[in-house]
């Protein structure tokens, strides 16, 4: 008896952590959604890039992957508004043509001129498609950076952010090989 005259009663124990694990989930809480890409079969994020023709980095947009790819590179031309005024040819991947695509960059910056690098229908087997290997060998680059080999962060910005010092690692290197 308690010195009021009640019962004494022992606290209730509960166990705080499982229940906190699984709220939470392994990585934390998904702030920004990913989607899933039935064409390409990925499930998390795109990163749609801007790169020159020595393979560096100009601007880069990341989302998730249910944006389909040309309404990925409409935003992307959208948010490249002004930053580069002295580009005047741009090489697309088969997946920007179309008419939506294309009237998008005339909108946005009419000084461009957009090429569609499209592969041969005679091809069946692997082939160098010219200046989409370019793209190709950046994106080589930029994923040999652990952090971008998989798709780890929660927020968009973070992966754009990772994505941005990847490629500013690239060009620092590039630059100490050409002054060494």
């Amino acid at each position: 008896m308690s010195r009021i005259g009640q019962p004494r009663t022992q606290p209730e124990r509960r166990h705080h952590r499982q229940s906190k694990r699984q709220e939470r989930g392994k990585r934390g809480a998904w702030i920004d959604p990913h989607g899933y890409d039935a064409g390409k079969k990925i499930k998390g994020k795109k990163r749609h890039i801007l790169a020159d023709t020595q393979g560096l980095l100009l601007h880069a947009l990341v989302h998730s992957a249910d944006i389909q790819d040309r309404d990925g590179g409409v935003l992307v031309m959208a948010t490249l508004f002004g930053l580069h005024p002295f580009l005047l040819k741009l090489y697309a991947d088969g997946g920007y043509q179309g008419p939506i695509f294309q009237s998008a960059v005339r909108k946005i910056l009419r000084q461009i001129d957009v090429e569609i690098v499209k592969r041969s229908d005679t091809a069946k087997s692997f082939a160098i498609l010219p200046k989409r290997w370019i793209v190709e060998r950046t994106i080589a680059w930029l994923n040999r950076c652990r952090r971008l080999a998989k798709d780890w962060e929660c927020l968009n910005r973070k992966a754009l952010a990772f994505l941005r010092l990847a490629s500013i690692r690239l060009m620092l290197r590039k630059l100490c090989q050409k002054t060494a």
